[in-house]
């Protein structure tokens, strides 16, 4: 065959392109500018990142059941439920400092990582720093297309609400100190 000849065989498939997508953002925790907030303690916070790292069904709408695998000492190994589908973490608590959540890849879902770290500047401000750290697949184009970008903001915007959500649930669970179903 010349080099001018036509070949008439399918392209090449290539691999779809994905970005890390790395995402951090505050939720303050006590307000001492606002009276309305109750305050919470660090200890009341970490026991709540305790129980969403040890019962999330409480916590993440959509998920049926979670079985914690193994334990040792600060890390938890899980198998979490959500219909059909199962997929596993690996959860590192370090005590009254920060809760990470690996995510283990598979075929059929990509990995990343979470954490939960707790902030405090001073006596009277309380923060937690939520940081994600995932990928993504986007379009062809090495500089993502705007349908990349859309998903990308409604991703980190789910991640957001998600977190304020938690939050809202650990102060309900601090005030109220007691477990009946969901807090939902």
């Amino acid at each position: 065959m010349s080099r001018h000849e036509r070949r008439d065989r399918p392209p090449i498939e290539q691999p779809k392109e994905t970005v890390v997508l790395n995402f951090e953002h505050l939720i303050q925790i006590n307000d001492p500018l606002n009276p309305f907030v109750e305050s919470m303690t660090r200890e009341q916070v970490w026991q709540g990142l305790v129980l969403r790292a040890e019962q999330p069904q409480l916590f993440v709408i959509g998920l049926d059941r979670c079985a914690i695998l193994s334990r040792e000492g600060d890390v938890l190994e899980r198998e979490l439920h959500y219909g059909q589908a199962i997929v596993r973490d690996r959860v590192t608590l370090i005590p009254e400092t920060s809760v990470r959540y690996d995510i283990l890849p598979t075929a059929d879902y990509v990995g990343g990582s979470l954490t939960m770290a707790i902030e405090q500047p001073d006596e009277l401000q309380l923060f937690l720093r939520f940081t994600y750290a995932t990928t993504l697949p986007v379009a062809d184009d090495p500089h993502a297309s705007a349908d990349a970008l859309q998903t990308q903001e409604i991703v980190k915007s789910a991640y957001r609400e998600a977190d304020i959500d938690t939050v809202r649930l650990i102060r309900q669970f601090a005030h109220c100190s007691t477990l009946e179903g969901p807090l939902h």
